[in-house]
């Protein structure tokens, strides 16, 4: 009886252990991907960097703290990969618009393009909890590619 129940959870054990490697490998292979270079010899991830270190020069304190709270709604594990995202996007949209420092325009711009379709609901509520009009921004909802 006890031989019994020592085996099942041992088995129950392996399951478990089978589950948590299999996860933990989904999402180290997705890292992975981003980290593989791309046709013009760069990553995602080093294009994010570029951008953001590119654009550093730009972003102010209102800036640097209206990113914070748009992050701030990302479970803290998350947080710092969503905000270098989303800061990255504000910073290729800040230079392609060769602007002096980054506005609110390139902020909630950048903001919408970074963040997936999936999240999209979450987007607009942190948006009208900061009182700020999607309206102009509607036709980037369609843009967003994941």
């Amino acid at each position: 009886m006890q031989q019994d129940l020592f085996m099942w959870f041992i088995f129950f054990w392996c399951i478990v252990l089978v589950s948590l490697f299999g996860i933990g490998g989904f999402f180290m292979f997705r890292k992975f991907l981003k980290v593989f270079p791309k046709a013009d010899g760069k990553s995602t991830l080093d294009w994010e960097e570029h951008y953001v270190q590119s654009s550093l020069h730009l972003w102010n304190d209102e800036a640097k703290r209206l990113l914070n709270e748009l992050v701030s709604p990302v479970p803290e594990l998350f947080r710092d990969v969503a905000k270098q995202k989303i800061a990255s996007k504000i910073g290729q949209i800040a230079l392609d618009d060769k602007a002096k420092n980054i506005d609110l325009d390139h902020i909630i711009r950048g903001y919408i393009l970074a963040t997936p379709k999936r999240d999209h609901k979450f987007l607009r509520k942190k948006l009208a909890s900061l009182e700020i009009d999607v309206n102009p921004y509607e036709h980037l909802f369609s843009q967003v590619k994941h």
